[in-house]
C-alpha cells in the first residue's frame, strides 16, 4: 500500500460493495459450498478493508456532507476492530460445521456489522451516529438466533433484539433532545459553540439528552445498569456469535463514546463525569462478584465483560488525553485476550458435543498441555496479573484517574480486580491442579490454534516491544482532545 493515499470513505464504501456482492453471490452458490467459500473470502475482506483505512491521507478528512470524518482516532480504531473481527469470523467455520447449522449469510452478517464499526467511530453527528449503531446492531440480533433449531439461541437473539431497541430509543431520544436544545446535529458546530471562556453553558434539555446517549451506550457496552442482556445472551448465543459480539463491537462502542464525550461534550467534563463514574463503579463491582459462583464459561466471561468495561470507563472519567490514551491501549489488549480464550473455548469439545461447565478443564494441563498453557495466560492477563499486557492495560486507565484527580476511583479498581482475580486463577488451578477429565477432542482446526497461540503470544510478549501500540494510541488520543 506504500505510496497510495485513498479517500476518507473509501474502507467503508469498499467495504459495503463486497459484502452486497457477496450476499448475492451466496444466493445463487450451493449452501454447503457458499458456506466454506465466504468465509475465508469475509476474512481477507476484512483485512483488505484495514489496509485500505491505513491508506487514507493523513491529517482531518470529511465526507458525507460533514456528517463522516475520518482522523488519527478513528484509523487506531478501525484497524484495531477489523483485525479482531477477522479473527472472531476465522475461529467460527469448524464451529458451525459440527453444529450442521452452517450458513453463507454469518460471515456476510460480520462483514456488514463491521461497516457500522467502522461508521460509528467516524461518526461526525447525532444523525451518522444513530444510523451507524443500528447497521452495527441490527446484523448481530440476527447472528445471536442464527442457529434456528436451538431453544436457547432463538431466546437469546429475541433478548438481544428487544433489549437493543430499547438502547436505540434512547439513543434516538437523547440525541433529539440534544438536537432542540442546541439547534444543530453536527459535533464540530457542538465544539465551537460550547468552546472558549465565554461561551453559553449547556442547557438543561440538551444535558438530560445527553445522559441518555450515555445510556445507549452502557447497553452497547455491556455495562451497569444496562448489562441485563449480557449473561443470557453470552450463554445462549452460538460460541463464534459470543466470540464476534465480546470483542470487536466494543471497540467501535468505546470510540464512538469517546468521540462524543470529548469532541462535542468536552468542555461540560465535570457534568458527564459523574455518570461516567456511578457506571464505572457499578460495572467493576458487580463484574467482580457476580462472576464467583458461575459454572458456566460463557456466562462467567460475560461478567469478566462487564467488569472490563468499567475498568475502562475509569480511564474515560479521567477526561484527559492520558485517560483517552489509556481507554484504547485497554480496549486493544481486552479485545484479544477475549478473542483468544473464545478459540480455547471453541476448542472445549468432547464425544463430538461442545462443553462450556467450568469443570470441564479440570486437568487440562494433562490431556492437552499447550491449549492449558494458552487458557492460563490469558486468563492471568484478564486478572491483570504482571507482567502480562492486562496488568499494563490496568495500570494506564488507573493512572489516568489518578492524574485527573480520582484516586478513590483508582483504588476501587484495583480492590475489584484482586476480588475478580480470583475467578481467573480458579480456572488455572482446575486445569493445573485438580484430577483430570476427560481429554477434549483432537480437532483439526488450525485456525483455531492459530488465534489462541496468537492471542496468547501477544499477552506474554507485549512486556519486550509495547512501543507501537502506545504510541499509536497516544497519537490517536492526541487527535481526539490535543496535547
Amino acid at each position: 500500500m506504500t505510496g497510495l493515499v485513498v479517500g476518507p470513505a473509501v474502507p467503508e464504501a469498499f467495504l459495503f460493495l463486497v459484502a452486497t456482492l457477496l450476499l448475492g453471490v451466496g444466493a445463487f452458490l450451493p449452501e454447503r459450498r457458499a458456506a466454506e467459500v465466504m468465509t475465508p473470502v469475509a476474512v481477507i475482506v476484512l483485512l483488505v478493508t484495514a489496509m485500505l483505512v491505513m491508506a487514507v491521507g493523513p491529517g482531518r478528512a470529511f465526507a458525507f456532507g460533514g456528517h463522516f470524518v475520518h482522523d488519527g482516532f478513528a484509523a487506531f480504531l478501525k484497524v484495531v476492530a477489523l483485525v479482531v473481527a477477522a479473527g472472531a469470523v476465522l475461529v467460527a467455520p469448524g464451529w458451525f460445521a459440527d453444529e450442521r447449522t452452517a450458513r453463507f449469510e454469518y460471515p456476510i452478517l460480520a462483514l456488514f456489522s463491521a461497516l457500522g464499526m467502522l461508521m460509528m467511530v467516524s461518526a461526525n453527528s447525532l444523525l451518522a451516529l444513530y444510523m451507524a449503531v443500528e447497521l452495527h446492531s441490527l446484523p448481530l440480533y440476527v447472528m445471536a438466533a442464527i442457529k434456528r433449531d436451538s431453544l436457547r439461541a432463538s431466546e437469546a437473539g429475541l433478548k438481544y433484539f428487544v433489549l437493543g431497541a430499547l438502547a436505540s430509543g434512547l439513543l434516538l431520544y437523547g440525541a433529539s433532545l440534544v438536537y432542540g436544545f442546541t439547534g444543530t446535529l453536527m459535533f464540530d458546530e457542538l465544539a465551537r459553540a460550547h468552546a472558549g471562556a465565554g461561551a453559553a453553558p449547556l442547557p438543561l434539555g440538551a444535558l438530560v439528552g445527553l445522559i441518555f446517549l450515555v445510556a445507549g451506550f452502557a447497553f452497547k457496552l455491556a455495562a451497569v445498569p444496562f448489562h441485563m442482556w449480557t449473561p443470557d445472551v453470552y450463554e445462549g448465543a452460538p460460541t463464534p456469535v459470543v466470540a464476534f459480539v465480546a470483542a470487536a463491537p466494543k471497540l467501535a462502542a468505546v470510540g464512538l463514546a469517546l468521540r462524543v464525550l470529548h469532541e462535542p461534550f468536552g468542555a461540560f467534563a465535570d457534568e458527564w463525569r459523574q455518570v461516567i463514574v456511578l457506571v464505572a463503579l457499578g460495572s467493576m463491582i458487580l463484574g467482580a462478584f457476580a462472576a464467583i459462583g458461575q459454572t458456566n464459561l460463557k456466562r462467567l466471561m460475560a461478567y469478566s465483560t462487564i467488569g472490563h468495561v468499567g475498568y475502562a470507563f475509569v480511564g474515560l472519567a479521567a477526561g484527559t488525553a492520558t485517560g483517552v490514551q489509556g481507554v484504547l491501549v485497554y480496549m486493544a489488549i481486552y479485545a484479544v485476550m477475549t478473542l483468544g480464550t473464545f478459540a480455547c473455548i471453541l476448542m472445549m469439545r468432547r464425544q463430538g458435543r461442545y462443553v462450556e461447565a467450568i469443570d470441564d478443564l479440570a486437568g487440562l494441563s494433562r490431556t492437552d498441555p499447550l491449549m492449558a498453557l494458552a487458557l492460563a495466560l490469558l486468563m492471568f492477563s484478564l486478572a491483570g496479573i504482571p507482567p502480562l499486557a492486562g496488568f499494563f492495560a490496568k495500570l494506564y486507565v488507573f493512572l489516568a484517574a489518578v492524574e485527573a484527580g480520582l484516586v478513590w476511583l483508582a483504588v476501587v479498581g484495583v480492590l475489584t480486580s484482586v476480588v475478580g482475580a480470583f475467578y481467573y486463577l480458579r480456572i488455572v488451578k482446575l486445569m493445573y491442579f485438580d484430577e483430570p477429565a476427560e481429554a477434549f477432542d483432537r480437532l483439526r482446526r488450525p485456525e483455531l490454534q492459530l488465534v489462541a497461540a496468537a492471542s496468547a503470544a501477544f499477552v506474554a510478549l507485549f512486556l519486550l516491544w509495547p512501543t507501537p501500540l502506545l504510541s499509536a494510541a497516544e497519537a490517536a488520543a492526541r487527535v481526539l482532545v490535543g496535547s
